[in-house]
């Protein structure tokens, strides 16, 4: 039984971990980012410094970026290994917050350490603690509570053993992952105890592949043979469970096409047969027209965001109905769905072997194919439209695309950058594609490349980047540049926020409060001035990125964009391209809408306009109820 301390015996533990899934076996964690302070250095500090071999150490700039760093991280080995992240009690603790409800939502597992006040209390209250009147247990990290699949406070050192494997259960649980914190006080990491020796023994667990129950998966079938116009929604549980090349056969064998939601984006090859792309609020003509239309609908491994269902108003057949293939029950009951809950590619290749020699109708794999084509027109045509200056955000995209090769990976996040890239982006490799959509967070875009780039260092890695995200954290360039990866990041600059200032124009207000202009002599920030040159803020993120230790490069049009973007390729460490984009020139909705409630009364024209247009649109909604099944009587 050696005698270690709390973090010393957590460390150990941590680099003892493995997964295992379809006979592959690996290390579960890969690293450990963090930023020292008081509350964790001397403890966690010195534990880590002893095993750096086995858990290299990164040391990143900001904590939110370090999490986001870490989800992206996971996402890109498909959930099987991760980072861990440690940071001080205090302001550092609660930086994790909004990383940790990213992954959380987009159920990615990253392992938070941060530290917390003493146990003890006898120095108390110590520094950056908050103190409450109502209770005396409470500390910042209880911030993380809601925000967390699993949450724990290490009071005694007795404590680690079972918090420790509590731990493991839930980031490897494919249903149940997220964020799991474990607080560590101060004066529990630092104390000693005899731990045991079967703690530190290597411990495998078994990602399991659960097949469905099999009442409900005869069911499935029946209403698959017996449906019309079936579609498939393609979620990021395909992407997780490695389930492309299953889906690809089914939709192959079936004929039934595949519609892709963000995280699902890049399930199926762009031109593959029946392949639709995106749906939804940001998805294609073609999806988008046969989801209008379709009598079934095979939700696998989506948790139907409002986005993907247009707010409840994309599926628009009266009898349509729904089978829902999701490791999580929570997932698989939606939509008044049949539920199969479980595996994505296990349950693809069941229901692949039970409907063998089963298709559907040739006139509607025709007209499948003709709008799958008419969309390829479409966005020929917007990746051609944007050459002058300042260029389209179609055009930016178009021009990536083309310089990126089928194994390389493009980043975005929030912003209208995710929207356009989920209709346009042709992806020809899964894991290629990877946009944050779940959470939508600002800042996500360069710590997730980072963390792309971590996860598949053989892989090129494209960070597309709006100004407004780009002021928000751009601070992991710097944690890229120590770490010796190369990134090419295109920052697209649009002198504020284009994305809620298009939203902001639909709903009747103009834009108010998302540009970036310096306050006007009349004290307000909207008026007749509109997009003045002397009204904008004179800053220069080109500048900003130089100083993060970047090669900056600019480009005045797409053509220079293109020709800059293959120089990246052949430049060493990170590369920031910076481009001027017309914020008001967007990608059309194609059929689909997204429910904003306008105002109900205003003194403003344009916002009464909105409200009747948007009171009308409301009738489009439904809810989904009827089950997919029969009652049983």
């Amino acid at each position: 039984m050696p005698r270690l301390t709390t973090a010393q015996a957590l460390v150990r533990f941590i680099t003892a971990q493995q997964v295992e899934r379809d006979g592959a076996r690996t290390r579960f964690f890969a690293g450990c980012l963090g930023i020292f302070g008081h509350g964790n250095v001397a403890g966690l500090g010195e534990a880590l410094l002893a095993h750096e071999r086995e858990l290299p150490y990164y040391l990143a700039r900001n904590e939110q970026a370090m999490v986001h760093t870490a989800a992206a991280f996971a996402r890109e080995r498909q959930r099987l290994a991760t980072l861990v992240c440690t940071t001080s009690i205090g302001p550092g603790a609660t930086n994790l917050v909004t990383g940790a409800a990213a992954a959380t939502i987009n159920r990615l597992p990253v392992l938070l350490l941060p530290g917390d006040t003493f146990a003890t209390r006898r120095p108390h209250p110590v520094l950056q603690q908050l103190e409450q009147p109502w209770a005396g247990d409470v500390s910042v990290n209880d911030c993380l509570r809601p925000v967390s699949r699993y949450f724990d406070r290490l009071q005694r050192p007795e404590q680690l053993a079972g918090a420790a494997l509590e731990a493991m259960r839930v980031l490897t649980d494919p249903a149940d992952t997220g964020a799991v914190t474990l607080c560590l006080p101060q004066d529990v990491q630092a104390e000693a105890h005899d731990f045991p020796d079967e703690l530190f023994a290597p411990r495998v667990w078994a990602i399991r592949r659960p097949l469905p129950d099999p009442d409900a998966l005869a069911e499935a079938v029946d209403a698959i043979r017996s449906a019309r116009r079936p579609l498939i929604v393609a979620g990021g549980g395909v992407i997780h469970a490695g389930a492309s090349e299953a889906l690809q056969r089914f939709s192959e064998h079936t004929g039934i096409p595949v519609a892709e939601t963000q995280a699902g984006k890049g399930s199926v090859r762009f031109d593959a047969p029946g392949a639709l792309g995106g749906i939804g609020a940001t998805g294609t003509s073609a999806a988008n027209r046969i989801a209008a239309r379709a009598d079934l609908v095979i939700g696998i491994g989506t948790r139907w965001s409002d986005f993907t269902t247009a707010s409840r108003t994309a599926f628009a057949a009266p009898d349509v109905r729904f089978v829902n293939v999701n490791v999580a029950a929570m997932d698989a009951a939606k939509m008044a769905g049949l539920a199969l809950q479980g595996d994505a590619r296990a349950t693809l290749e069941a229901l692949d072997a039970a409907l063998v020699g089963h298709r559907v109708a040739d006139t509607y794999r025709d007209e499948v194919a003709r709008l799958a084509v008419e969309w390829g027109r479409e966005v020929e045509r917007l990746y051609a439209s944007g050459d002058g200056a300042p260029a389209t955000q179609a055009a930016i995209i178009g021009a990536v695309e083309a310089a990126a090769d089928p194994q390389d990976v493009v980043v975005a996040a929030a912003g209208s950058v995710p929207g356009d890239l989920h209709k346009l982006w042709r992806t020809r490799r899964p894991g290629s594609y990877h946009v944050e959509y779940g959470y939508s967070t600002m800042g996500y875009e360069i710590a997730g490349g980072l963390g792309v780039k971590l996860a598949a260092p053989h892989r090129e890695v494209f960070v597309l980047v709006g100004d407004g995200s780009f002021l928000m954290l751009s601070s992991e360039i710097a944690t890229a540049v120590q770490e010796r990866l190369a990134l090419t990041i295109v920052l697209i600059e649009n002198r504020g926020f284009a994305s809620i200032g298009a939203l902001s124009r639909s709903v009747g207000t103009d834009g108010f409060g998302t540009r970036y202009r310096v306050r006007g002599a009349d004290g307000l920030t909207l008026d007749a001035a509109g997009e003045a040159t002397d009204r904008r803020l004179p800053i220069d993120l080109g500048a900003t990125a130089a100083s993060l230790g970047a090669t900056v490069l600019r480009a005045r049009s797409v053509r220079e964009l293109r020709a800059m973007l293959q120089q990246a390729r052949a430049l060493d460490g990170v590369v920031v391209v910076a481009i001027e984009a017309d914020r008001y020139r967007g990608v059309p909705s194609y059929d689909a809408w997204w429910d904003v409630p306008v105002a109900e009364v205003s003194e403003r024209d344009a916002v009464v306009r909105a409200r009747r247009q948007y009171v009308e649109a409301r009738k489009r909604q439904r809810d989904h109820l009827a089950p997919a099944r029969r009652a049983a009587t």
